[in-house]
């Protein structure tokens, strides 16, 4: 599913303009929808609080900055865990553009969902000491562990055998399809008993996850949009590492193949 994108000669041409009483008409028309929206999310929000859980049955254990952890340690002491399959995977120079677009927005959000019983990992497979230097150069503070020993990111389908890809159906989103890449993104909810007993309630990938990102809700509102008209029309069209917006556009000379967040996969 591709998104909706804006029409810039429209908004060159200045169609559309009109007096103050024709725009207000106009605006509250389109409140209607937006009220309608508000209270379809409203319901479906509390349909996924009554989803069912599964059990982790797996004692898996992770590699971060300081050593071992175990999938409990992840909660930091909270009932409740958001965690991010971010791509990056082994022999990776960097963690993918889309993810770190995500990630920008975490830790401003974090340092509040942190004290409403809320945690937040990622989890990639690159190898801790990459995730560590990559993690530095982009100024993050938010937890970041590596499943480069277990099968934790096989087992949620975010990760894919080398040999398979391109040759045969995965497993991603919900279906399976025709899968280009090793790593894919989505991000995960789980769930922790005093007891210690850990559930998985809920996990949501491609364009599920646009409404963690912050950046797209601002540019919904406005006349342009997110403005992605091609040559990949998604956000491989503008996105770069937040350190990289002086130098030249990430995209420029770049074939759809080469980009980690141009394929289909991430669309739908």
């Amino acid at each position: 599913m591709e998104t909706i994108t804006s029409n810039p000669e429209q908004v060159k041409s200045r169609e559309g303009i009109v007096s103050r009483e024709e725009w207000i008409a106009a605006r509250t028309r389109h409140l209607v929808r937006e009220k309608e929206l508000t209270r379809l999310h409203e319901e479906l929000m509390a349909e996924r609080r009554l989803l069912p859980w599964v059990k982790i049955e797996k004692n898996y254990v992770f590699d971060g900055p300081k050593g071992k952890r175990t999938f409990a340690d992840l909660f930091e002491g909270r009932s409740q865990l958001i965690l991010r399959h971010f791509m990056f995977g082994p022999g990776w120079a960097e963690g993918c553009p889309g993810c770190s677009f995500a990630a920008d927005h975490v830790d401003g959000a974090r340092q509040h969902f942190e004290n409403h019983d809320v945690s937040f990992v990622a989890v990639s497979r690159a190898p801790i000491e990459a995730i560590e230097a990559f993690k530095k150069r982009m100024g993050w503070r938010f937890n970041w562990v590596s499943a480069y020993r277990n099968d934790f990111n096989f087992d949620f389908h975010v990760s894919f055998p080398k040999e398979e890809v391109g040759k045969s159906k995965q497993f991603y989103n919900y279906e399976w399809q025709d899968i280009r890449e090793e790593e894919l993104p989505g991000t995960s909810v789980f769930y922790k008993y005093e007891t210690g007993e850990i559930y998985h309630t809920y996990s949501t990938f491609g364009r599920g996850e646009d409404i963690l990102v912050g950046a797209y809700n601002y540019l919904d509102l406005t006349p342009m949009g997110r403005n992605e008209n091609g040559p990949f029309f998604n956000l491989m069209d503008w996105v770069k590492h937040h350190d990289r917006y002086e130098d030249k556009p990430l995209i420029a000379g770049l074939k759809e193949t080469d980009s980690c967040c141009a394929s289909k996969e991430h669309q739908s």
